[in-house]
């Protein structure tokens, strides 16, 4: 079952990366801008956001597995619309549907785990889901990179249909309903934004979303400059930046792994608490470096070292907060699932301009958001000590 449930919820990071290296091709066919190509990743983006906020709620009402299934199914319908798109508009609307068809996978996979687990056993089976669904951002470029050669950037499409249609048929094999009738909640429109009201104003429940979606930001903030930091100014070839991306992102696959062992015998609230150490830590490593080096360039030795400490820190905070966040729902887990992925994918919508605020030769803005970021991790974590979840 975890195993579908990551690939329905990587199915959204890996459409948002298998295509990019697409994007000049996209603009050569349609005879567009760069700017107007780019909407599709905006388009996406937006969707995939807001997907999660109708989908969540509303599986606190229908159940999980219905809207799973319609999920993959609709991904892979859109996937191919956007394949066959006559048009740069075509392509953008195909674009909208998948990332509100592929939010359900993503919120959804949440929502599942709470459903069936208790304790430290979310916590550890979200340090396995992130552990699968990590793969996809590793594998993604690569995969995008050997499709484009050959099948140009529709084949992208029809590989990211063949792989919703996976997704779809494992989730009709492994994955059963697991909100039974009498615990859905009931009630029209008004009912599910008075249930998002209530997850979003529970304090236990904000000071975990909040070391969650800010983790993100610190990551986002990496991801967004890693393409300026490494090729413009360690000096890096395209191919050996794909290399160097794999190997941090690595170091979050390794230690969600490792989570999932330690869960097992500290309490996610330390693992968490020794993750957001480590980000600190890096984080302040990484401003040595930037500041003993020239203006403009930075060594390969110190930065990496830098970045995978952040990658292995990041990756012991993502699956303990998301798990404690939505032990924090109070019975509203679709809700909490919805309001934990909008909140992360909107921050990352804000951070990735802001990192490039300084031209593609200076780190400073990298490093600004990175610690305003981690700054208001560390305020969540006190607030999670300090605010223990009400027994509901």
């Amino acid at each position: 079952m975890l195993m579908a449930l990551a690939l329905a919820g990587a199915i959204g990071p890996f459409a948002t990366d298998t295509y990019l290296p697409a994007l000049p091709l996209i603009v050569g066919e349609f005879g567009v801008s760069a700017s107007v190509a780019q909407l599709t990743l905006t388009a996406f983006m937006v969707s995939l956001a807001v997907g999660q906020l109708v989908i969540g709620p509303l599986s606190d009402r229908m159940g999980r597995r219905t809207l799973l299934i319609l999920g993959s199914v609709g991904t892979a319908i859109a996937a191919v619309v956007c394949a066959l798109a006559p048009s740069i508009w075509v392509l953008v609307l195909g674009r909208v549907a998948q990332g509100f068809f592929g939010a359900a996978g993503i919120v959804l996979s949440k929502a599942v785990v709470v459903d069936v687990g208790r304790g430290a056993g979310v916590a550890k089976a979200f340090a396995t889901l992130m552990a699968l669904q990590s793969v996809a951002p590793v594998i993604a470029p690569l995969v995008g990179g050997a499709v484009v050669p050959f099948g140009g950037w529709r084949g992208v499409f029809w590989l990211l249909a063949g792989l919703s249609v996976v997704t779809a048929i494992g989730v009709i094999a492994a994955v059963p309903e697991t909100l039974p009738p009498d615990s859905r909640r009931t009630g029209g429109f008004m009912s599910t934004l008075a249930d998002m009201r209530v997850v979003a104003t529970h304090g236990p429940f904000v000071a975990r979303v909040s070391a969650f979606v800010f983790t993100f930001g610190v990551l986002f903030a990496y991801i967004s400059a890693s393409p300026f930091i490494y090729q413009d100014m360690v000096g890096l070839s395209p191919t050996a930046y794909s290399v160097a991306f794999t190997v941090n992102a690595l170091g979050i696959l390794a230690s969600n792994l490792a989570g999932a062992r330690l869960v097992g015998r500290f309490a996610p609230e330390k693992v968490m608490r020794t993750g957001v150490a480590g980000m600190v830590s890096a984080i302040a490593v990484l401003v040595v470096v930037v500041v003993l080096s020239p203006a403009g360039t930075l060594g390969l030795a110190p930065v990496t070292a830098g970045l995978l400490l952040l990658t292995l820190s990041i990756g012991l905070i993502l699956p303990n907060a998301a798990a404690l966040s939505m032990q924090a729902t109070q019975g509203h887990s679709g809700s909490g699932s919805a309001l934990l992925g909008a909140a992360q994918f909107s921050l990352a919508a804000l951070v990735s301009p802001l990192t490039g605020l300084a031209g593609p030769h200076s780190a400073l803005p990298m490093l600004v958001v990175m610690g305003c970021c981690a700054a208001l991790v560390v305020v969540a974590v006190v607030a999670v000590f300090s605010r223990p979840v009400r027994a509901t």
